[in-house]
């Protein structure tokens, strides 16, 4: 080993992202600034209202002038900015039912302009997932599509976008989380295509992010055997270094995805599966999502440290990690302008205005708009563990705030009754669901539904796999934007 033992430290700081708690900087966070950390990243813990995020990110900037703000932003289901109430934008499904990519690169413009004025400089989006399988329980509405050259030219707009509003663009999950029944969180999920389906599918989006310009790409914790058939795609050096540095010829920043989610953890350790990662191509360590604290950091430090002195981690591959991570931190300055927050520019609600589709039947016709007070039913799926347990959904409010008097109620699968309308009382009826197709609970309860009350309207706000009802809206999404542009449809309010 030749770098002296404080630089090494301060080498492996600058290649980790860790999460924090708090709303403002706790000092361990201000204290390894100082000594070397390169970035952060905000969750929606960390997160109150606009003035209290800018405050933080410049008490941030105020230790490192060039720290990296990192979020998980994708500004659909999946919102840490706007985890309170929820996002006034369409998520990616939405976006990739439009079908207009300027519309998709006017939204991330938008996005990237707000996360710019709050000092974020680099966000966790976009999903450039194809959701080849509708099953899939962690990607859905968070992708574009299932249809790759959709999901590619949504990517690159979207890349395009947010980098012009002055943030940094990460592509994930690579080389794609579409075509899984597993979430990475919980276990390791398993591509099963050949390298031609890859090249097809998988790899279009992510090919066409290296084409805009991407800054940076996130990893997924997936097994690819026809890639690798022994390490997950973040471990792997044949995945990371030869297929997206020498194939795909990428050049910026390989972060990965949660250091913790059990995908990697359970095989190889908490500490061992970062210092694989980095051995194998990765630049920066994301972490903190669940283990946020001084101490899963310095385990994480510490490892890698000891792999170089060890000679494990070679200190080559350690320099040029936290290289990438200083040219990022350039870009991102070169980038930021200190803007102070703006009003909404409305386009995320036009955007989810479009994205609503109708599916009525000859029986249906009619039914709509709604007159006076309806009575909502909501039904529950288990919580996609991507989105957060805070961020609210649903259609109660939105279609209360146009039809006062409205009623509501919500059911999990442990609590649904025999007849779910049984509230209704002499009132239209709303049935609310997502992924009505993955739910088999839920799909019986919605058939008792509209066998008591054939004239209930079904929302869908997931992925829109199965049409039910007489009358079927499908918003592509579950976000307030979504769920305000529904409301509106239901009502025919302009």
């Amino acid at each position: 080993m030749t770098i002296p033992e404080r630089s090494l430290t301060s080498l492996a700081a600058a290649v980790l992202q860790p999460g924090f708690v708090g709303t403002t900087p706790p000092p361990w966070i201000c204290r390894w600034l100082g000594d070397g950390l390169g970035s952060v990243v905000l969750f929606a813990r960390n997160v109150v209202d606009p003035g209290q995020v800018t405050a933080l990110t410049a008490a941030l900037r105020a230790e490192r002038p060039d720290v990296l703000v990192a979020i998980d932003e994708e500004a659909g289901d999946v919102t840490r900015i706007e985890s309170g109430r929820g996002s006034s934008r369409p998520g990616n499904l939405a976006l990739g039912a439009v079908d207009d990519p300027a519309l998709t690169e006017e939204v991330a413009r938008d996005l990237g302009a707000d996360l710019a004025a709050l000092g974020v400089t680099l966000d966790y989006a976009p999903d450039a997932d194809v959701n080849s399988d509708p099953n899939n329980p962690v990607i859905g509405v968070r992708s574009f599509g299932a249809e790759p050259a959709l999901v590619a030219r949504h990517t690159a707009a979207w890349v395009r976008g947010l980098q012009s509003g002055g943030v940094a663009a990460c592509a994930k999950h690579f080389p794609g989380h579409g075509d899984t029944r597993i979430d990475s969180h919980h276990d390791l999920p398993r591509i099963v295509g050949d390298r031609p389906r890859l090249d097809a599918v998988e790899l279009a989006p992510f090919r066409a992010a290296v084409a805009a310009g991407v800054q940076a790409v996130m990893t997924g914790h997936l097994l690819v055997p026809a890639l690798d058939p022994e390490l997950p795609a973040t471990l792997s050096g044949r995945i990371l270094t030869g297929l997206l540095r020498d194939e795909l010829g990428f050049s910026g920043v390989i972060v990965t995805d949660a250091m913790e989610m059990r995908a990697v953890t359970d095989r190889y350790g908490f500490a061992g599966a970062a210092v694989r990662a980095l051995a194998a191509g990765a630049d920066a360590i994301c972490v903190g999502g669940e283990r946020a604290d001084e101490d899963a950091a310095q385990q994480l430090r510490d490892a890698i440290v000891a792999a170089v002195v060890a000679g494990t981690l070679p200190e080559e591959r350690l320099t040029e990690a936290a290289k990438r991570v200083g040219q990022l931190a350039a870009w991102a300055v070169a980038a930021r302008t200190d803007r102070p927050p703006r009003a909404s520019s409305g386009v995320g609600l036009a955007a989810a205005r479009r994205a609503v589709r109708v599916t009525t039947t000859r029986a249906g016709q009619g039914a709509l708009p709604l007159v006076g007070p309806a009575h909502v039913v909501e039904f529950e799926p288990p919580r996609n563990i991507a989105i957060g347990p805070e961020t609210p959904w649903g259609l109660a409010g939105p279609l209360t705030d146009l039809l006062p008097g409205t009623t509501a109620v919500r059911y999990a699968e442990v609590d649904v009754p025999g007849d779910p309308t049984a509230g209704a009382v002499g009132r239209r009826v709303v049935l609310v669901v997502r992924d009505l197709h993955r739910h088999p609970w839920m799909r019986a309860a919605v058939d008792r539904a509209l066998a008591v009350r054939p004239d209930a309207v079904v929302v869908e706000l997931g992925v829109p796999e199965l049409v039910a009802g007489r009358v079927h809206i499908a918003t592509h999404g579950a976000t307030r934007a979504a769920g305000v542009a529904a409301a509106e449809m239901l009502t025919g309010a302009p």
